[in-house]
């Protein structure tokens, strides 16, 4: 896996999508419409040495947007960023897989009852948030701004599915990759009500999104995942390379 690569196609995703500003040696990013910290974070750049005052400026821009001052990036990078951010009182959150699609991957067996469509309408797209925002215990419900910016990543080269039951058409789950950019592109947001978990759904649109993604174009196929979610991404062929930290004051 290229992992500088990857980290540089996530600094250019957060150009391309994100509110964001260099501070010292840290690209700084702000969600357009939510103060969810998963959705607002720093990526500091290749081999940064941050000063004191460089992690000061950091929290200092994330305070006055009443936001938590948080990072997620590949550590191997830029080894001297963590000792900086734990002097500064920063704890790690977690040390996700970052997992690369292996050459060969096989499918995934379809989940009996449950149907893997391309979502077209606006009721469609806002089921997909609707279930992402369930499966991951957001507060607040989406709206028609979820619906915009789904259209866009679409328009863009994403993609998107969403798990329905057969018949009845009762969202699920849905999961989505990411627009293309050198090639490189991430398997990311796969939620399943939690009802309908431990059959399969998340296996099934992973491989689902896989195949869509290199069908479009991605030579690069990437995600991150914690402990339970990389034992079933594993299933359909992703294979841990290195650790994401997550990390926040």
């Amino acid at each position: 896996m290229d992992v500088i690569a990857i980290e540089a196609y996530l600094r250019a995703s957060v150009r391309a999508w994100r509110d964001h500003e260099q501070v010292g040696p840290f690209l700084v990013s702000f969600a357009k419409t939510s103060s969810n910290p998963f959705l607002n974070y720093a990526i500091p750049d290749d081999g940064a040495a941050p000063s004191p005052g460089d992690v000061a400026a950091l929290i200092a821009v994330y305070e006055r947007r009443m936001l938590t001052p948080r990072l997620e990036y590949i550590p191997d990078l830029a080894p001297a960023v963590e000792p900086a951010l734990l002097a500064a009182s920063f704890q790690a959150e977690g040390r996700l897989a970052l997992m690369g699609l292996a050459t060969g991957a096989t499918s995934a067996d379809r989940v009996e009852g449950i149907e893997l469509v391309i979502p077209a309408t606006d009721a469609e797209l806002l089921a997909v948030r609707a279930v992402q925002h369930d499966a991951y215990d957001e507060p607040d419900a989406p709206g028609e701004g979820a619906v915009r910016s789904l259209r866009r990543s679409i328009a863009s080269g994403g993609g998107v599915v969403l798990a329905r039951t057969v018949g009845d058409h009762v969202p699920v789950g849905a999961g989505e990759y990411t627009p293309s950019i050198g090639g490189a592109t991430e398997v990311t947001s796969i939620g399943v009500q939690a009802a309908y978990r431990r059959r399969g759904i998340a296996a099934a649109m992973t491989s689902w999104l896989a195949e869509s993604a290199r069908a479009s174009g991605a030579t690069t196929l990437f995600l991150m995942a914690n402990e339970a979610e990389e034992r079933i991404y594993a299933t359909v062929g992703f294979v841990t390379d290195r650790r994401i930290l997550h990390i926040s004051r």
